[in-house]
């Protein structure tokens, strides 16, 4: 009001009272400012986290790809052994097969080679029995009996299919004839079996033994 004055001791009140109350306002001008100074502070921390975050996504990456490549070598080795094992197992039924096809063919050769041997073994009573029906004999009974018992042996010779090779006049074969004398002879054609001392036998393709001619020419 106009006129109106102040003493001192107002004067030292006032500035008092304005002295205690300007900070409370500076005070509460500044509190709503706190929330972004921690938003601020705060947001590094985010910000790191993501970093963290993306690191460890990374890594897990690196991570997830080491295991895929180690896979990857595992199943390629795996397919190794396997070829390896199917290459080894193909070789075994091969090798069975091969031993299975020698066997039979073995069994197949047994009968007829043992046949072979046997009938080998009474090509020598066959020669005896030759020698004994061209030897001169004045008993006929005797010499038909010996003549019977020949022809019995020849005709079981037979039918164990086994025929005899060599004879005078035909051609000399070397699969079949055994040439221990070679003569001239204009009178026979040439490489002609003119003599046989010792008749030879085969059964089927198997030569059992070589007939011992004389070839002429």
């Amino acid at each position: 009001m106009p006129g109106l004055s102040l003493s001192p001791e107002n004067h030292l009140l006032g500035a008092w009272f304005q002295k205690k109350l300007m900070p409370e306002k500076k005070k509460k001008e500044h509190e709503p400012e706190q929330p972004k100074a921690q938003a601020s502070e705060t947001a590094p921390e985010q910000k790191e986290d993501g970093k963290q975050v993306s690191a460890s996504e990374e890594l897990s990456a690196e991570q997830l790809q080491q295991q895929i490549e180690e896979l990857n070598k595992k199943l390629q080795e795996q397919e190794e052994q396997l070829k390896e094992q199917s290459d080894r197992l193909l070789r075994t039924l091969a090798e069975y097969d091969n031993y299975r096809k020698r066997s039979i063919k073995e069994k197949d050769a047994i009968y007829p080679q043992a046949k072979a041997d046997t009938v080998e073994k009474f090509l020598p009573i066959i020669d005896n029995f030759e020698r004994a029906m061209q030897t001169e004999c004045s008993d006929e009974a005797f010499k038909k009996g010996v003549d019977l018992i020949f022809q019995t042996f020849c005709k079981t010779m037979k039918e164990l299919s086994v025929e005899e090779i060599g004879k005078e006049g035909e051609p000399f074969n070397p699969d079949l004839h055994n040439a221990v004398m070679h003569v001239e002879d204009d009178s026979v054609g040439e490489s002609t079996v003119v003599e046989v001392f010792q008749t030879g036998f085969k059964m089927g393709d198997k030569v059992i033994r070589f007939a011992m001619v004389k070839v002429a020419n």
